[in-house]
């Protein structure tokens, strides 16, 4: 059998918690139960920075994106940081990206051969967060309640324009591939928008749920005041004293929520149809996951930004040759680990040596149920927003340590406090345990001179963003490239109409050569006929 391909398919947003096989509400999702049924669905999943492009940096690279200096929402880094992409390209590999992937800066590709949308938020350093301004809640990206209070539905919007072009694109490109010369296998990524805030829907999605039966958060509000010292910066930062939130306008929300991630679903779908009817299903590892979470009204917080299990937990669910069908897995595993997976997937056994230092570790043999000495340990941090230094995260056998310089650590059991509702963190009776995970922490991060790296990249980048917004602007933001003169009946493809008609069918069909050849030297004396138009 040929090497494996690769398809991923990202949601943006979509916490773990609300999925059936997390034990969630969200049951309208035929497609990730069916992927589920077929391969491993990871139980302990997390993202590496609960924000956009810090996770997706962690994610490609393999390492934390501190290591590559992609601190916030507007943290580029170098085109020579290798990503995954760049890793399957020298084994062979077609590459594309299709959606949202949040690079900033100006290289787009970040080594994917192919991209074939533009990306839905802005590649500038329009969004660098500013650990000097302290007075006021510093939020570059502008978030607000907005988004549950005029949660609901609609025929259309921004975020439904967005996906169908992206699985539109997604779709088509992989009827491309099998119909093309290129016998390579591929990876592609069609990353999605869906079910990012604002919380917003159709009536199709809405309706596979029953309003009065949407679930409340099982953590009700908790009054500012009461929350730790970071969630109530984080509270001022989205603005949360805008707005009153009923309980009405918080199931709207929630039910909106479902509805998206139903959506979200119905895209994976369509995605799974194609390899179905292409025939290459059975040799294509399909992986579901999220960048982030989302906080869903949980403790009366939303989005993400957080160290919360539904900001930083998120769905991870793996369908391909040879996996052990129908397996949960319980230990902690994390975006960074896709790169060294993907390597060990597509080696035959002799990966390619990684160029840098990973951070993430291969969970291949996890999928088929042969790892036995793999523990629970996952790094994570936040870099950005809603902190002024460093918060620094690691989850370990269950439990989690979080230690962020301006504010008192927390520590959560996480088997016994799913909820993460009492913070053990100075409690005498778990004073080895804390200083065991804060020991790790100091010695897996250098604390300190990242503190004055990022600030100094903070001031570097806000400098660079007003001074490139004098005169003429210059955008980063990717071109998709369509060459309208390669496709479809063009004199440079093929001469010939019907070879190029025929050329593009899929299954393939051999021509059929003429019953009664012709003599390309013959006079066939034809009489031109009458005009008869």
């Amino acid at each position: 059998m040929s090497k494996p391909n690769i398809l991923v398919i990202q949601a943006d947003q979509l916490t773990a918690k609300v999925l059936p096989m997390y034990g969630g509400s969200a049951h309208a999702i035929p497609n990730m139960n069916r992927l589920a049924e077929r391969g491993v669905t990871f139980l302990n999943a997390y993202c590496n920075n609960p924000v956009c492009a810090p996770s997706r940096a962690a994610m490609l690279t393999g390492r934390l994106s501190s290591a590559v200096a992609a601190y916030d929402n507007a943290g580029d880094f170098p085109s020579s940081t290798l990503t995954l992409a760049h890793y399957l390209r020298h084994q062979g590999y077609r590459t594309c990206l299709s959606g949202k992937m949040h690079f900033a800066g100006a290289d787009q590709l970040h080594g994917f051969e192919e991209r074939v949308t533009t990306d839905i938020y802005p590649s500038d350093f329009g969004w660098t967060a500013d650990w000097t301004q302290t007075r006021q809640p510093y939020a570059p990206s502008r978030m607000s309640l907005r988004s549950i209070v005029e949660a609901g539905l609609c025929e259309r919007n921004m975020q439904i324009d967005y996906d169908e072009e992206v699985a539109y694109k997604a779709e088509q490109w992989l009827h491309d591939h099998v119909r093309s010369s290129d016998k390579r296998p591929f990876m592609l990524w069609a990353s999605f928008t869906h079910p990012h805030n604002p919380f917003i829907t159709t009536k199709k999605f809405w309706d596979l749920y029953e309003h009065e039966k949407i679930d409340l958060p099982r953590v009700p509000f908790i009054p500012i005041a009461d929350r730790d010292p970071w969630s109530q910066r984080y509270a001022y930062t989205i603005r949360v004293d805008e707005h009153d939130i009923s309980e009405e306008q918080l199931r709207i929300a929630r039910h909106a929520y479902y509805a998206m991630t139903s959506y979200f679903d119905a895209q994976v779908g369509r995605l799974l149809e194609v390899l179905d009817r292409t025939g290459t299903t059975q040799n294509t590892y399909v992986f579901i996951v999220s960048d982030h979470g989302e906080m869903l009204g949980e403790r009366g917080s939303w989005f993400k930004f957080q160290p919360f299990e539904g900001s930083v937990r998120i769905p991870m669910i793996v369908a391909g040759p040879g996996l052990k069908q129908g397996h949960t897995e319980e230990r902690g595993v994390s975006l960074m680990d896709l790169l060294p997976t993907f390597n060990d997937l597509v080696s035959d056994g002799n990966p390619v040596a990684p160029i840098d230092p990973l951070d993430g570790v291969s969970f291949a043999d996890m999928l088929h149920g042969t790892d036995t000495t793999r523990g629970d340990d996952v790094m994570m941090e936040f870099l950005g927003e809603g902190v002024f230094a460093p918060a620094c995260i690691l989850r370990q056998d269950g439990f989690k340590y979080v230690h962020c310089r301006h504010d008192p650590p927390m520590m959560f059991d996480l088997n016994n406090d799913p909820d993460e509702l009492h913070n053990l963190a100075g409690q005498p009776d778990h004073a080895a345990r804390q200083a065991k995970l804060h020991g790790e922490v100091m010695k897996r991060w250098n604390y300190d001179e990242l503190e004055q790296t990022i600030l100094a990249s903070q001031q570097r980048r806000l400098f660079a963003q007003e001074a490139l917004l004098q005169g003429r602007w210059t955008a980063w933001d990717y071109q998709p490239v369509d060459d309208a003169t390669r496709r479809y009946v063009r004199g440079a493809i093929d001469p010939s109409t019907t070879a190029t008609k025929a050329r593009l069918r899929y299954p393939f069909v051999a021509e059929v050569p003429p019953h009664h050849p012709r003599d390309p030297r013959a006079d066939l004396g034809v009489t031109p006929a009458c005009d008869g138009r």
